[in-house]
């Protein structure tokens, strides 16, 4: 309900939260002031939600101590809240401290990045899932050694996704999805994360078009493909990677609203003439 009721608070934050996809277009619709008063109401009870919340937060239930978080993390996201995100953030640390579960553990570290409390410290952590949920973001004080786990993270995507069967709470589908979508966020050039986007593409069938393909697609070509101007090196080797995975997994004709995007030829033949 309140990660509901806060959308359309921040537009920013609306769309790193919720992936724009081509379908989906840039438009957003214009509420009546009737519509409005729903979430508006739900807006004003944040503050007594969270007073109900935080008690919970280190309950001595493991499944009470999983969902509290899930509940605290969009209601301290309120601009109004932002002054109890310390206090809810040292009761999560305790859990780090204490012999929690990998998924608790990781689960906290995810809280404290949403929340955009400094986790550099646990991006040293022992457990790898556990350093790539504190490498998420969205903003992060040790940039290029998050990206670096980030990174690492998407070299063994099976073993990734292994971490957490069940995804964690708020994070929908397979764990890589969003550990890719951090990473090339975080990226200051799709140069940093080429060599990982290409392997991805490369990969074939274990590449989703909405989650994997289009969104690297986007990333190397941010401003749109310029016929003016030649492409880089690492742009030919991702639409090279597209070419050459195209009979067995369709990667050009299912993507074409993301070529379209990115200002690309929407066939094989027309990416080809490009290379």
């Amino acid at each position: 309900m309140a990660e509901s009721a806060a959308y359309g608070e921040d537009p920013a934050r609306d769309r790193t939260d919720w992936q724009w996809e081509p379908r989906h277009g840039e438009t957003r619709r214009e509420y009546a002031p009737d519509e409005l008063a729903a979430p508006h109401a739900c807006r004003d009870v944040r503050l007594t939600l969270d007073d109900a919340v935080e008690p919970f937060l280190t309950s001595s239930d493991a499944h009470v101590r999983e969902a509290a978080p899930g509940a605290a993390v969009p209601l301290l996201r309120a601009p109004g809240l932002a002054d109890r995100v310390p206090r809810a953030a040292t009761l999560l640390r305790t859990l780090l401290d204490a012999a929690g579960t990998r998924r608790e553990r990781a689960a906290v570290a995810r809280a404290l990045g949403v929340w955009k409390t400094d986790t550099s410290d646990l991006l040293a952590d022992s457990d790898p899932a556990v350093r790539a949920c504190a490498a998420l973001g969205p903003t992060h004080a040790d940039r290029s050694r998050a990206l670096a786990v980030l990174l690492d993270a998407l070299r063994n995507p099976r073993t990734t996704d292994g971490w957490f069967p069940e995804p964690l709470p708020r994070l929908d589908g397979w764990f890589r999805f969003t550990v890719l979508r951090s990473a090339l966020a975080l990226a200051e050039s799709f140069e940093e994360v080429a060599p990982v986007a290409v392997a991805v593409v490369a990969a074939g069938g274990t590449s989703f078009t909405d989650h994997e393909r289009g969104p690297i697609l986007l990333r190397a070509f941010p401003d749109g493909y310029d016929p003016a101007h030649p492409l880089v090196c690492t742009q030919r080797d991702l639409l090279r990677a597209f070419v050459d995975t195209d009979e067995s997994t369709g990667g050009i004709a299912g993507n074409a609203l993301w070529f379209r995007a990115a200002g690309l030829p929407e066939d094989r033949d027309g990416i080809t003439a490009l290379l």
